[in-house]
């Protein structure tokens, strides 16, 4: 009860601050003479929503009303709310938050590009919370991308450590560390359940590995966390390598993976593989 209490007067004031930002004319209104509200006045975002005045009103006075996702969804329209700001409107409202069927993010910008290039030659990469792989830098393209991977066409980390072959995969240990990226999945998925992206991609993973979809039968459900993994490569043999997620402002389910050498062996290893890769591509450039 002191919860829901203190939730009133903050979607008030959240919805007075919101709707003093928008004009008249961001929502193709005349101006009008003697307006002495700085933005939309709350007859005006109840008309622009399909809702009545009253029922607006009191929502904004932090009345306790019940507020439907659909009118929600409308107000959120009307006042040009971004997703965040979508989402701190439903929690506010104390209504399950839905994101958008293809809310996920599918790419990064410049300045993400950098910090992970800037951590180079340690391997970094970008996942979002379905493991597409959004951004990579050149340590992890010299530990993941070997041919066969490149082969696959799926920029997504699980569909090519379920789909690649066991000479190919560069992830040793495969049976004890793809239950937990499943488990890590499924803790996502419970925030998408019924989105049409995410149910083809489950469906068609499950049809092309006998093995996830036994995993995904299971149930089983984790967080992300740090994992000591062993990879092998043929130039060096085996790495064993912690990876540590960070989370990224603004880019809401999206993780920077960077793995770091677990001893010094491995850390000798992870320098003569950088010689060996920039040796590569010296004496074969297209590559």
């Amino acid at each position: 009860m002191r919860t829901t209490q203190r939730r009133r007067p903050e979607l008030a004031s959240f919805l007075r601050s919101r709707r003093a930002r928008v004009t008249p004319a961001d929502v193709g209104m005349p101006p009008g003479l003697r307006r002495r509200t700085p933005g939309l006045r709350r007859e005006e975002v109840a008309q622009l929503s399909g809702v009545g005045v009253t029922w607006y009103t009191w929502l904004e006075q932090g009345r306790p009303i019940n507020a439907s996702a659909q009118v929600l969804d409308a107000v959120a329209r009307t006042l040009r709310l971004d997703a965040p700001e979508r989402e701190h409107l439903y929690r506010l409202a104390q209504v399950p938050f839905a994101p958008d069927p293809e809310g996920l993010t599918r790419s990064t910008g410049p300045e993400v590009q950098g910090i992970i290039d800037a951590l180079d030659p340690l391997p970094a990469v970008v996942y979002n919370s379905r493991y597409d792989i959004l951004a990579t830098n050149s340590g992890y393209r010299d530990l993941f991308l070997i041919p066969e991977i490149v082969d696959i066409g799926v920029a997504n980390a699980l569909w090519t450590l379920f789909t690649v072959s066991d000479e190919a995969c560069p992830l040793l240990h495969r049976e004890r560390e793809l239950p937990v990226m499943v488990a890590t999945l499924r803790s996502s998925y419970g925030r998408h359940v019924g989105e049409p992206a995410w149910e083809r991609f489950i469906a068609a993973l499950a049809a092309a590995s006998p093995y996830f979809a036994e995993l995904w039968a299971s149930g089983e459900v984790v967080q992300p966390g740090p994992r000591v993994k062993t990879f092998r490569h043929k130039a060096v043999g085996e790495l064993r390598m912690t990876s540590q997620s960070l989370s990224i402002d603004g880019m809401p389910e999206c993780r920077i993976v960077v793995y770091t050498p677990e001893d010094e062996e491995t850390r000798e290893k992870a320098a003569r593989l950088r010689k060996h890769t920039e040796r590569e591509h010296t004496e074969n450039p297209a590559s």
